[in-house]
């Protein structure tokens, strides 16, 4: 019997057992119909009084691994199957000593600034903040959310009409279900634009309609018929280039003349927001993913006032907008103005690198406008060089991989936000060999 006791334990000798007999049957080591010990017996080798034995028989039984039977040995269940080989967890994310794909400054995460904001929303948390959550997020989230997007971002702002989700994706997921309940059958987006908005929309049973991009931004003029746009107006990913004054105002009057929706990627935090001209045209979602840490899933949703209760009930179901107590946290990390201070921060820092990145790009790439945290520049053979660039141990994003259709010059899409200057210089010689 492959099993040990270990007095010293905190766990109680009946459990220790259930737990080893309940490994040693799923990994195979006990196989089905194979006997065990008497309770007497094995009561006896281990040390044990016999009525720890039955106890742990008594609850495997119950669970179905043990047949137990008046008169007869007790025996691993014959309808017990073996268990898969034990697997360390991996991650499903690549991982560079040199990562240049686009993303936050994680290693400037305000860790203090949050722990405070955690510790006292726990402390000023009433017990029924930990009960069934509003499927919206927490008022007092929703409050304080309408308030500094007011303030920080132009919004037009109404907490009753405010969502909490889990970012940016969870958020469009959520919008582009309730749309097709609705009857649209298309979203438009921007070609070159951020991939996973494909796979969102198509997820939803929509259809993407790619809608060019140049130096002022999303071509309004090749927009059409269709009902739903998705655009990123303030640095446009991944070109850089924001979207022109003549542009916002077409997109405005785009919108109202057909009653059709504008839906606002507002990542990086930059420039006053579209809703604030349209905001019942317009859907803004926001969140912490490039402003903090895409790992806190935390973001938000501004909606019309025609949609807002349209979309609750599919939210009830889902609960997209994280903890409670991590939504309490935000409202006071926004309260006490650590997230305007973080960001004040490390816009120093992005802009010394973009230019250590613009003045030690390799001779040939060229640059196109820089957006906040990357840069995007036009090379040749750009599978090669992602490949090659892995092989060294920096992580790189194509062009390719961001585009709708296949035409276009190569290029990479380097993030400069999320590594130290040195490692930063480190990486560029690497790709310069």
């Amino acid at each position: 019997m492959p099993v040990t006791i270990d007095r010293a334990s905190d766990t109680p000798l009946h459990e220790q057992l259930e737990a080893q007999l309940r490994e040693a049957i799923q990994s195979g080591r006990l196989a089905p119909g194979d006997a065990l010990a008497s309770s007497r017996k094995l009561a006896q080798a281990l040390g044990v009084t016999r009525g720890v034995v039955s106890e742990a028989y008594g609850q495997l039984a119950s669970e179905g691994y043990l047949s137990m039977r008046q008169g007869a040995p007790v025996r691993v269940a014959a309808s017990v199957q073996r268990g898969r080989p034990r697997e360390p967890a991996r991650s499903l994310l690549p991982r560079f000593p040199y990562d240049l794909r686009p993303g936050p400054d994680l290693q400037s995460f305000p860790r203090d600034a949050w722990l405070r904001s955690l510790r006292a929303a726990w402390r000023a948390a009433p017990f029924d903040a930990l009960g069934e959550p509003d499927p919206r997020g927490a008022p007092a989230l929703r409050e304080t959310l309408a308030a500094y997007l007011a303030r920080a971002r132009g919004a037009a702002t109404d907490p009753e009409h405010v969502i909490v989700c889990g970012g940016f994706r969870s958020g469009f997921s959520a919008l582009c279900r309730r749309l097709r309940e609705q009857g649209t059958e298309s979203i438009a987006v921007e070609d070159p634009g951020w991939h996973p908005l494909r796979l969102v929309i198509e997820q939803a049973g929509l259809r993407v309609r790619p809608v060019p991009v140049d130096e002022h931004g999303l071509r309004v003029d090749a927009l059409g018929d269709a009902p739903v746009v998705v655009v990123t107006p303030a640095h446009q990913f991944p070109t850089g280039v924001a979207l022109s004054a003549e542009r916002r105002a077409a997109l405005i009057e785009w919108a109202a003349d057909g009653e059709r929706l504008i839906v606002e990627d507002d990542y990086d935090g930059e420039r006053g927001v579209l809703q604030g001209l349209a905001p019942e045209r317009v859907v803004l979602i926001g969140s912490l993913s490039k402003r903090l840490a895409p790992g806190l899933r935390l973001g938000w949703m501004l909606t019309p006032s025609w949609l807002t209760w349209a979309l609750t009930p599919g939210l009830a179901i889902e609960a997209p907008g994280g903890d409670a107590l991590a939504q309490l946290a935000l409202r006071d990390f926004l309260e006490r103005g650590e997230l305007d201070r973080h960001l004040r921060r490390v816009r120093f820092r992005h802009d010394a690198r973009r230019d250590l990145l613009l003045r030690s790009l390799p001779e040939g790439w060229r640059p196109a406008t820089p957006g906040r945290t990357f840069l995007t520049v036009h090379v040749a053979d750009e599978p090669a060089l992602v490949a090659r660039a892995a092989e060294r141990g920096v992580g790189l994003e194509g062009l390719a991989l961001h585009r709708y259709e296949p035409d276009g010059p190569g290029g990479l899409v380097l993030g400069f936000a999320a590594l130290p200057e040195p490692a930063l210089a480190r990486a560029l010689e690497l790709l310069g060999s």
